[in-house]
C-alpha cells in the first residue's frame, strides 16, 4: 500500500517540479539563454523564488516527517503520513499555478527549450536517484536497520521539498551542461544562413541598428520599400544571430529583392556578428541612447558598437545617420562612407528631412523633403515627431534604392502602426489611448509625452511603470521623467510602489497634486482606477509595460 502512496506522491511532485522548472526556463529565455543575466534576476527576485507559501509548505513536511519516524510503530499514523504529504504536494501544485501570471511574451517551446527541459529535468531524477542510493546505504550498513521501503520513504520526501525550494539551480546548470551543444547547433546554423545570403546575388541586404527605434524603422521601410519591391524583413523583434538565421535558412528565398534585417545588442561585438552574418549593403542607425547601459557599462561603448555596422558595409555600402542625435552625428562626421543623414531639428544638415509637422487624432502629417528629389506633403496614421524620424530613416533607404516621391509618399500613408509602439487606438468610449507600451527611454518617453501634449483641451492621464536598463543613470532619469509628466499630465497612475518612487519623488518636486496619483500594484490594477475615473474627451497614454523580468512582486 505505501508502494502504491509513495508512487502517486512522486506523480505529484514530478508534474510540480515540470511546472516550476518551465516558469524558470521562460525566464532565462526571455534572457536570451544567458547564465549570469538568470542568476542577477535570481538575486533581484529572492521573494519570488522563496514565497512565504513555500517556506510554510516546507516546515510542515519537515514536521510531518520527524513525527513520522517519532510515531513509526503505529500503523495508522503511517497511513494519515502518506495522505497528508499526498495532500500538502497537491496543495503546493495548486498554490504555484495560482501564483503564475499571464506572461507579455510567452514561453515558446522551440526545440532549445525542449532540450534544456529534458535536461533540467533529467538533472531532477538524477539526484533523485542518488538519494535513493545513499539512502539505502545508510539505513543499511551505518544505522544497521532493515532495508524496508517504510523507512526510506520519508528521506524521499524530504528530497522531494529541497529540490522543489532549489528548483532554479537546476535549470542554472542544464543551462551550463547545455552550453556547449547548443554553440556548436547555433554555429552550424549561423554558418547555413551566412552562406545561403551570400550566394543571393539579386538580394539587397538592409541592416538596422540602434538604442531604439530599429523595429519600428524596419516595419516602416519594409512598408514603403514594399511599393517597388519584394520584401522580406525579419519578424517582431527577431534581432538575435540566432532569430535571424532562422529567418534566412527558413523563410528568405530568391523571390525576394530586399532583406531587412534588425539587429540588437547587449554587448560589444554583438553588431559585428550579425553584420559577418547578414552581409547588409545599407546599414542604417536610428538613434544612440541609455539603453541597455548596465551590460553596456557607458554611451561610448554602445556607440562603438552600434559602429560596428558601419564598418562592416562594403566600400560601396551606403551608411545611413540620425543627424538628430548628437552620439549619431558624432559617429557620422566620422563616417568617409558614402552617406546619408536625415533630421528633423538639423534640416540644414540633412540630406532628408521633415518640416510643417502636425499631430491629430487621426495621425500625423508632414512634409518630405529630399534634396535631390524635392518634396511632397505625407500622410500617416502614426503619431509624433519620433515616429517621423523613423520614417525619415525609411525614406533615406528607399531613396537610396531608387523609389521617387510619390512611391514614397503612397507607401508611407500605407504605413500600419506597429503594436505597443505609439499606436494609437480608438475604443469607441470617446477616450483616446495612445499605446507606447513595448518599452520606454529617455527620449521615447519624451517623445510620448510631446505627442499628448498635442491633444488640446482634454484631459490627460498617463500610466507607467517608468524606464528601465539605465544602469546608474536609472533613478536620475525616471525623476526627470517625473518632473515632464507634472508639466502635462492631470493624472498619473504608477504601476509598481518601489520602481516608481523616483517618478513620484519628480513629481512631488514640481507640485503637482498628491490626489491625482495613484499607485498599483499591476497593470490590471491601472484598468480597474482608469474604468472609475477616465471619461469621454480624456486621452490616455500607456508608456511602457515592463517584460515578466521586471514585474515587481506583490507579496
Amino acid at each position: 500500500m505505501s508502494l502504491v502512496l509513495m508512487i502517486i506522491i512522486s506523480f505529484i511532485w514530478f508534474s510540480i517540479m515540470f511546472m516550476k522548472s518551465e516558469s524558470y526556463l521562460h525566464i532565462l529565455q526571455l534572457e536570451g539563454y544567458n547564465t549570469n543575466k538568470l542568476k542577477k534576476w535570481m538575486n533581484q527576485n529572492k521573494g519570488k523564488i522563496y514565497r512565504k507559501s513555500y517556506i510554510y509548505f516546507s516546515v510542515i513536511a519537515i514536521a510531518l516527517i520527524i513525527f513520522y519516524y517519532i510515531f513509526y510503530d503505529i500503523y495508522i499514523f503511517k497511513a494519515i503520513f502518506y495522505l497528508s504529504v499526498i495532500l500538502l504536494f497537491t496543495i503546493m501544485g495548486i498554490t504555484f499555478n495560482n501564483n503564475k501570471k499571464v506572461s507579455k511574451k510567452p514561453f515558446i517551446y522551440t526545440k532549445r527549450a525542449k532540450r534544456l527541459s529534458s535536461i533540467t529535468l533529467g538533472l531532477i531524477l538524477l539526484d533523485l536517484l542518488i538519494v535513493i542510493v545513499l539512502t539505502t546505504v545508510f539505513t543499511n550498513k551505518i544505522l544497521m536497520l532493515n532495508k524496508t521501503l517504510d523507512i526510506i520513504y520519508p528521506i524521499f520526501i524530504g528530497f522531494m521539498i529541497i529540490s522543489y525550494l532549489l528548483c532554479i539551480y537546476y535549470v542554472i546548470l542544464g543551462n551550463l551542461i547545455s552550453l556547449p551543444l547548443e554553440s556548436k547547433i547555433n554555429k552550424k546554423f549561423y554558418i547555413m544562413a551566412r552562406e545561403k545570403i551570400k550566394n543571393m546575388n539579386g538580394l539587397k541586404t538592409i541592416g538596422i541598428t540602434g538604442s531604439y527605434g530599429k523595429t519600428s524603422t524596419k516595419f516602416i521601410s519594409s512598408s514603403i520599400l514594399s511599393q517597388k519591391f519584394m520584401v522580406m524583413n525579419t519578424p517582431e523583434s527577431y534581432n538575435t544571430p540566432m532569430g535571424i538565421s532562422k529567418v534566412i535558412n527558413n523563410d528568405l528565398t530568391g523571390d525576394y529583392e530586399i532583406f531587412i534585417a534588425e539587429m540588437g545588442a547587449t554587448q560589444k561585438g554583438d553588431i559585428e556578428e550579425l553584420a559577418i552574418l547578414a552581409q547588409p549593403e545599407i546599414g542604417v542607425i536610428t538613434s544612440i541612447g541609455p539603453c541597455h547601459l548596465e551590460s553596456f557599462g557607458s554611451i561610448e561603448n554602445i556607440a562603438n558598437c552600434k559602429y560596428e555596422l558601419i564598418e562592416h558595409l562594403s566600400s560601396e555600402g551606403i551608411a545611413i545617420f540620425n543627424y538628430d542625435n548628437p552620439y549619431v552625428r558624432a559617429l557620422a562626421d566620422k563616417t568617409e562612407k558614402t552617406k546619408i543623414l536625415y533630421a528633423i531639428e538639423n534640416p540644414d544638415n540633412a540630406d532628408i528631412y521633415a518640416n510643417d509637422i502636425a499631430v491629430n487624432e487621426r495621425g500625423s502629417s508632414f512634409t518630405l523633403c529630399i534634396r535631390d528629389k524635392g518634396s511632397i506633403n505625407c500622410e500617416t496614421s502614426l503619431l509624433g515627431k519620433h515616429n517621423i524620424l523613423n520614417i525619415l530613416a525609411a525614406v533615406s533607404i528607399a531613396s537610396a534604392l531608387g523609389m521617387n516621391l510619390e512611391e514614397i509618399s503612397l507607401g508611407i500613408k500605407k504605413i500600419l502602426p506597429v503594436k505597443h509602439r505609439l499606436e494609437l487606438i480608438d475604443p469607441k468610449t470617446g477616450i483616446i489611448v495612445i499605446d507606447d507600451a513595448f518599452n520606454s527611454n529617455p527620449d521615447g518617453a519624451q517623445a510620448a509625452l510631446e505627442i499628448i501634449n498635442e491633444f488640446k483641451d482634454r484631459r490627460k492621464i498617463i500610466v507607467t511603470p517608468g524606464m528601465v536598463e539605465l544602469g546608474e543613470i536609472e533613478k536620475a532619469e525616471n525623476e526627470k521623467f517625473g518632473e515632464k509628466i507634472a508639466r502635462i499630465c492631470d493624472i498619473v497612475i504608477l504601476v509598481g510602489k518601489k520602481r516608481t518612487q523616483p517618478i513620484y519623488d519628480g513629481l512631488i518636486r514640481k507640485g503637482f497634486d498628491v490626489n491625482n496619483i495613484f499607485v498599483v500594484n499591476s497593470t490590471d490594477d491601472s484598468t480597474e482606477i482608469l474604468k472609475s475615473i477616465a471619461k469621454p474627451g480624456d486621452v490616455v497614454l500607456y508608456e511602457n509595460d515592463l517584460p515578466d523580468t521586471y514585474e515587481e512582486s506583490v507579496k
